[in-house]
C-alpha cells in the first residue's frame, strides 16, 4: 500500500517537524534491487554498535546515513565508527530520535533502545513510512498486539533483532523435533539467567550529555540515578523492562516455542513460582520456575540458572520426547542426543518439515525490504513470543495460574491479570521537552 505525498506530509507536519519534499523510497515507489537502503539509527549503545551498526555496516546494499542516542557522546561514537568505514564525514548525529523518524530521506530505522521503547518508536516509523528492524521484546501484551496491527496497516517490513533463528545448532534442533526424530514431543525444558537485584539509589543531576526525557520516554518520570540506565540495571527496572525472562527468554523459548508446533502459538496455561524484590532499584522477577501447557498438550519448564546477567552457561534448551531427547547444555555448547544418529541426521531438499536456515537476521531484513517480504522474525512473532512470556511474569505477580485464551489474547476469567495485559497510560513526554 501507497501512502499518498499529501497525508504523508499532513502526519509529519502535525508532529512539528519541517519534512523534505521527498518520500521514503518504499512510499514513494522507488524500490528498485540495486538502489542502497538508507538506515538510521535509534539507541547505539552495546548491543546497537557491537551487534546491530557492525553487522549493517557489512552490508554493500544499504548505506547509514544517520545516528542517534540520547546520550549524545553515544551518537558521536557511532558517527565516527560510520563515517570511518565509509571513508567521508557525511554521517549526522542527533539527540532526539524524531530527527531521524521524519527524515524522508531514510528508508528504515534499526531500533536498539532499552524495552519500553521498542513499539512506540516503531510505531511512529512506521507510520511515517519506513521499514522496521528493531530489538526485542515487547513492554507488554496488547502493544504487541497493536504493533502486528500497525504493520500489517502500512504493509511495512519488520524484523526483530534476533539472531537464533540463524543460529545451525538451535535451527537443527527444531529441525529433528518436528521430524519426529525423538518421537512425539512431551516435554521442553529451558533454563535462563537470573535476573540481578540491585539496591535503590540517591538521585543525583543527569550527565551533561544525556536527554533524560527522551531517554524515559513513555514511561513514568524518575529522577535519574547513576546507574538507572545502565545494561543490566534497566533491564530489572519494571516500567522500562520485565527482567531476564522477557530478556533471554525471547532467546531460548523462542526456538523451544518453534519446536513445540503448537497451531495457535501461545499456551494455555501457566503456572509456578518466582522471586519480585521489593524496595529495591529492581523490582521484575529475579527469579522464576514456571510451567506451560500447550494446546497440543505439550509441557515447557522455564527456570532460572544460579548466576544472573549474561551468563552463557547459564542457559540450556532441552526436548524431550517418547523416544529419546535432545539438548544444548550451554548457550555455547554442542549438541546432544539420547541416540547420536539424530545429531547426523540430514534431510534432502523437500523432505524436512521445518523451514530452511535463513541468513542472519540483518541479512534478512534487508533481503525482506527489496522483495517485500516478511523476514524470518516478523512482528506477529515477537508478539507470540514476549505474550507467552509476560503471561509468566503476571503468573509471578499474582501469585497464582493463569488460563489463556489464544483466540482472544485474554485471561480466562481473570479480570486483575487482563489488567495486566497493559501498562500504565503513558507519559506525556513530548509536551515535557
Amino acid at each position: 500500500m501507497k501512502i499518498k505525498r499529501r497525508n504523508f506530509i499532513q502526519y509529519v507536519s502535525l508532529a512539528g517537524l519541517s519534512v523534505p519534499y521527498i518520500l521514503p523510497s518504499r512510499v514513494s515507489g522507488d524500490t528498485a534491487p540495486s538502489k542502497k537502503i538508507t538506515l538510521g539509527f535509534i539507541g547505539v549503545g552495546y548491543q546497537g554498535i557491537q551487534r546491530n551498526l557492525k553487522s549493517f555496516l557489512n552490508e554493500q546494499d544499504c548505506h547509514v546515513i544517520s545516528v542517534c542516542d540520547a546520550f549524545m557522546n553515544k551518537a558521536q561514537e557511532a558517527k565516527k565508527l560510520v563515517d570511518e568505514t565509509y571513508g567521508t564525514t557525511d554521517c549526522k548525529a542527533f539527540q532526539d530520535f524524531r530527527e531521524i523518524i521524519h527524515d524522508a530521506s531514510i528508508d528504515a530505522v534499526v531500533i536498539s533502545t532499552p524495552d519500553h521503547w521498542h513499539v512506540p518508536m516503531s510505531i511512529m516509523a512506521m507510520e511515517a513510512g519506513k521499514d522496521v528492524f528493531c530489538e526485542k521484546p515487547t513492554l507488554n501484551i496488547n502493544e504487541g498486539r497493536e504493533l502486528v496491527n500497525v504493520c500489517k496497516k502500512h504493509n511495512a517490513i519488520f524484523q526483530a533483532g534476533i539472531e537464533d533463528r540463524s543460529s545451525i545448532h538451535f535451527h537443527k534442533m527444531v529441525e529433528w523435533v518436528k521430524n519426529g526424530e525423538i518421537g512425539e514431543l512431551e516435554r521442553v525444558n529451558v533454563t535462563l539467567p537470573a535476573g540481578s537485584d540491585f539496591a535503590l539509589e540517591s538521585p543525583e543531576a543527569p550527565p551533561a550529555d544525556l536527554d533524560w526525557n527522551l531517554w524515559q520516554g513513555p514511561a513514568a518520570s524518575s529522577e535519574y540515578s547513576k546507574n538507572r540506565t545502565g545494561f543490566w540495571q534497566w533491564r530489572n527496572i519494571n516500567m522500562y523492562s520485565k527482567g531476564a525472562l522477557l530478556d533471554m527468554g525471547t532467546h531460548l523459548v523462542d526456538t523451544a516455542q518453534i519446536g513445540i508446533n503448537d497451531p495457535d502459538v501461545c499456551p494455555v496455561e501457566v503456572s509456578g513460582t518466582g522471586d519480585i524484590p521489593v524496595d529495591r532499584m529492581s523490582d521484575v522477577p529475579v527469579k522464576f520456575d514456571l510451567n506451560y501447557r500447550y494446546g497440543n498438550g505439550t509441557e515447557l519448564h522455564v527456570k532460572n540458572g544460579p548466576k544472573g546477567g549474561w551468563d552463557p552457561d547459564g542457559c540450556s534448551l532441552e526436548y524431550i520426547g517418547s523416544k529419546g531427547w535432545i539438548r544444548r547444555k550451554t548457550w555455547s555448547a554442542g549438541l546432544e542426543a539420547s541416540d547420536k544418529n539424530i545429531l547426523r541426521k540430514r534431510y534432502a531438499e523437500g523432505e524436512s518439515l521445518h523451514w530452511p536456515l535463513p541468513p542472519g537476521e540483518h541479512r534478512d531484513f534487508l533481503d525482506g525490504v527489496k522483495a517485500r517480504k516478511n523476514p524470518i522474525y516478523p512482528a506477529i512473532d515477537m508478539h507470540h513470543m514476549s505474550t507467552m512470556l509476560h503471561m509468566g511474569v503476571i503468573c509471578i505477580q499474582l501469585g497464582r495460574k493463569l488460563h489463556w485464551d489464544t483466540q482472544g489474547e485474554s485471561f480466562v476469567d481473570d479480570q486483575e491479570a487482563n489488567n495486566l495485559r497493559q501498562g500504565p497510560a503513558p507519559r506525556d513526554w513530548q509536551k515535557a521537552s
